[in-house]
């Protein structure tokens, strides 16, 4: 999976130059010696100074993050990914649609709708007739609910840990009482009780990366691991020259090196049949 590592390792400094740009700041170019999320702070922060030595509880926060926002099931991007991908194309191209997905608001603009829905509420008081206006369908609440969790998603919990770590870094963000509360509320009243509802992982991670003076704009850049997750499955689930209609059980599935790579590269990419062995390998792609 050779490209692939080579998007992901090159992500941090394409997203790191688009901020500097927008800022008007000179480019910081990569430092072997820090680690990769490190290295992307450094990237995008340092100035003067001749080493940035990011503080290390900002950098665990932003690695669970990028974990958690990468550890997912079949989302948007990731469904987008695969789907592109199983027609055989490279992977920019594949990742390039997982990218589209995520500019979309309602999955990779989630933290930020929740961000702005924070502001919009302003302060505690107006809690109460926000839930009424979501009950009454004049108003939305960003950041509950999930597909797949069907009750507190537990990236979620990681995250307001992540949270405490970095507010005793940067100051504790002034939106942080109204998510808290509304999420009390929430989680107390029969209606979103009954429908589901709690907070999922966008609901407090804009909330981190607004405090680390992240502008809204960035946070798609900031959640571009998920479409990797899917390309990776693309790669090893979608090579056998079948569309993603085709499939079979993980025991059916066998392993073929790709000989689309150059043969220095074989070993490293496998990709996986749809065919079992009894029933004779049907798979373009010779074994």
């Amino acid at each position: 999976m050779l490209q692939i590592t080579r998007l992901i390792a090159k992500m941090p400094t394409l997203g790191a130059f688009a901020y500097r740009h927008q800022q008007g700041k000179p480019y910081v170019y990569p430092d072997n010696s820090l680690s990769y999320t490190a290295n992307f702070l450094a990237m995008l922060f340092k100035m003067s100074e001749p080493v940035y030595a990011a503080d290390e509880r900002l950098v665990h926060a932003l690695e669970v993050l990028f974990i958690l926002h990468a550890d997912h099931e079949q989302n948007c991007s990731t469904n987008a990914v695969r789907s592109v991908g199983s027609s055989q194309v490279d992977p920019y191209s594949a990742v390039a649609a997982g990218v589209a997905a995520l500019y979309g608001p309602l999955h990779g603009g989630a933290n930020e709708a929740v961000l702005a829905m924070l502001k919009r509420i302003g302060t505690t008081d107006n809690i109460p007739d926000f839930i009424a206006g979501v009950k009454d369908g004049k108003e939305r609440l960003m950041g509950f609910g999930h597909r797949v969790y069907k009750n507190y998603d537990p990236r979620a919990k990681i995250i307001k840990k992540a949270c405490d770590d970095v507010f005793e870094v940067t100051g504790v963000n002034p939106l942080l009482k109204i998510a808290q509360e509304l999420e009390k509320i929430a989680l107390e009243d029969e209606y979103f009780v009954k429908r589901k509802l709690y907070p999922n992982v966008d609901f407090y991670s804009g909330l981190i990366y607004e405090a680390l003076q992240f502008p809204a704009e960035m946070f798609t850049v900031l959640v571009r691991h998920r479409p990797y997750a899917g390309l990776a499955r693309a790669v090893v689930g979608a090579g056998a020259g079948q569309g993603t209609e085709d499939r079979a059980t993980e025991a059916d599935l066998h392993r073929h090196p790709d000989p689309g790579l150059h043969p220095d590269e074989r070993t490293l990419v496998f990709v996986l049949c749809s065919r079992t062995r009894a029933e004779g390998c049907r798979c373009r792609r010779s074994s």
